[in-house]
Formats: C-alpha cells, sequence, structure tokens
C-alpha cells in the first residue's frame, strides 16, 4: 500500500470518528482530538471539567464506536486496590488460593473521579499504566491490548479528594480541559435531550483494532527534523531550572519541571496532530498545538503563582512565545 493511499485511509478514520461520536457530543473538539490522540499514542488521558460537561459520556462514546471491551470504576474514599486489580481467594473445596481478577483487565477503563480514591488506590494504577500488566500476589498478568486508562477529575470539588502523585500524572500522555459549551452549542444540547438521553443514541462502529494498528504504521513515516526536535526539548528544558530565572521572569512560578517523559509525548502528538492534517512532516505549528495538553500536567508550580492566578497554560503559552521557532 502507497504512502499516500495510508494517510488517506487514516484521514478517512479519523473523520468517521469524529462524525459518530458527534451524534452525542456537542463541540468539544480538543477532547475528541486528545482522546483519538491517545489511542493511537497508546497513551492514557485525564479529563479534567466541571459537573455536567460529559466527560462520562464522551469516554463511554469512544467504548461504543471503538468496539473495545469498557469498565467504569467509581473512585471513592473506601475503594481498596483489589476493588481495582483483583485479589487472592481462597478455594476452601480444595485448600488453595485463586484470582479473581478486578475491573482493570478491560481494553477501555473509565477511573472517574480519579482523585476521590486515596493515594494507595491510585498507586495500583501505576504498574498497569507504565507497562500494561498487574501483580496479584506474586504472579503478574498482562493486560488486554490495547489498554487505555481515561480518567476523570473535577476541579471545583476539593473537599474530600487526594491530589494525585507527580509519578502518576507523569503517566497520562494528556491532560485535557473540557470548557463550557458556547451558547449555540449548548442550545444544540438541549434539543438533543428533549428527543430522550443523549447517552442512549446510536452510534456505529468507526474503529476497530486493525484500524488503530494501522494509523500506528502510518505514524512511523511521519518525520520530524532534527531542529523540531531541539525546539521541543528546549521547551521542556526551560522548566527545569526555576531558581535561575529572575525575579521578574515568568519561570520563577514553577517549583518542578516536565521530566523527558513530556519531551517524547510532545513529540509524538505532535507527530500525530502531523497525522490530522495529512502531513508526514511535524511543523512547529504543530508543537505548539499539543503543547498544553501535554505539560500543563507536569508543572508543578508554587504557591506564589496560585495566589497571583496564574495556570500552567499561562506559563506554557509565554515559553512558546519567547522560544524562537526553528
Amino acid at each position: 500500500m502507497s504512502e499516500k493511499k495510508i494517510f488517506e485511509d487514516c484521514g478517512n478514520i479519523i473523520a468517521k470518528c469524529r462524525e459518530e461520536v458527534a451524534q452525542r457530543l456537542v463541540g468539544q473538539k480538543e477532547a475528541v482530538d486528545g482522546i483519538i490522540t491517545a489511542l493511537i499514542a497508546n497513551g492514557h488521558v485525564l479529563l479534567e471539567g466541571a459537573p455536567g460537561l460529559a466527560k462520562t459520556l464522551a469516554v463511554k462514546t469512544f467504548s461504543d464506536i471503538s468496539g473495545l471491551s469498557f469498565k467504569r470504576i467509581q473512585f471513592t474514599p473506601d475503594l481498596l486496590p483489589a476493588d481495582l486489580i483483583g485479589t487472592l481467594v481462597f478455594e476452601q473445596a480444595n485448600s488453595s488460593f485463586s484470582v479473581r481478577k478486578g475491573p482493570i483487565f478491560a481494553n477501555l477503563i473509565l477511573a472517574d473521579e480519579i482523585n476521590r480514591a486515596p493515594a494507595k488506590v491510585q498507586s495500583a494504577l501505576l504498574e498497569a499504566m507504565a507497562e500494561r500488566q498487574v501483580t496479584i500476589g506474586d504472579e503478574t498478568f498482562p493486560l488486554p491490548e490495547p489498554f487505555f486508562v481515561l480518567a476523570t477529575q473535577n476541579p471545583i470539588e476539593q473537599e474530600g479528594t487526594y491530589a494525585l502523585p507527580e509519578a502518576e500524572l507523569d503517566r497520562f500522555l494528556l491532560k485535557i480541559i473540557l470548557p463550557y459549551p458556547t451558547p449555540e452549542e449548548e442550545l444544540r444540547i438541549v434539543q438533543m435531550a428533549q428527543q430522550g438521553e443523549i447517552s442512549k443514541i446510536k452510534v456505529k462502529q468507526a474503529i476497530t483494532s486493525k484500524d488503530i494498528n494501522k494509523m500506528r504504521e502510518a505514524l512511523t513515516q511521519v518525520t520530524c527534523d532534527e531542529k523540531i526536535i531541539n525546539y521541543m526539548v528546549s521547551i521542556c528544558n526551560v522548566t527545569r531550572n526555576p531558581e535561575e530565572a529572575a525575579k521578574d521572569s515568568f519561570l520563577r512560578y514553577i517549583s518542578f519541571g516536565a521530566s523527558p517523559r513530556a519531551s517524547i509525548a510532545l513529540c509524538l502528538c505532535a507527530k500525530i496532530n502531523a497525522l490530522f492534517e495529512g502531513r508526514d512532516y511535524v511543523l512547529p505549528a504543530d508543537v505548539q498545538q499539543v503543547a498544553p495538553a501535554v505539560l500543563r500536567h507536569r508543572l508543578l508550580l508554587s504557591y506564589e503563582a496560585a495566589a497571583a492566578g496564574i495556570s500552567p497554560d499561562h506559563i506554557i503559552h509565554q515559553i512558546l512565545d519567547a522560544l524562537p521557532l526553528p
């Protein structure tokens, strides 16, 4: 198959996914494209938004159009690691232990309100997200392929929540913030709701595991010039030395910067953005397009930043404006 045909097929798959998701989800282009990006990149996504912005609906819709096995796990303060990954059960009949696998053994996992569970439960996800396997007792079990964690959290209600540790945040390829809809979009949502429950609107399967593999193959043919790679490394590197920043510099608000995993994710997502545009090469615009979603959860800001109302997105845009383009 020619390279041109592969890219045309990928474009058709992406367009079909967007079309089917739009049957239920109005707007939220960044969330839709972010989840498609995660499917191609074999990464995980953290969705953040106020209640009622269709975070859960977005994940459930993608499970419906992909045909992948799906499990929803509601994270609560009393959740235990065994409720997530499974446990050993004693069989009295033969005086031995057997493994009872938990809901994490599915292709698509919705970790709903992930920040409501304590650290010991969140840490149970680390091995699964990083290595696609879980350990129960003294046995290690591979997770189904493909395996994606799509987690949601509410930025408003902080009472009874537990901040995600940096090690876990770094495992998420993207953090996507869902905004409120425009008046026109909200009008469309209300009109759809008048016709019945939106989550029950039928959608067709738009993507298969074979399609995902085809897009991953196409991704290997997307080239990234060394100058652009240097540009991406510079973006991440500038976040790591805040103590060297001048007192009037926006960098002083950063307590801890992005790890090399961020540079890798930035390159991968920039390539996928080029694929979305039907190109086999990366432009600086691709890097700038994906940088906020890749970096916003990987920057730990100081209390001074919170007092001044400075967000990670503000810092990222300042960095992109300050660095010269390749």
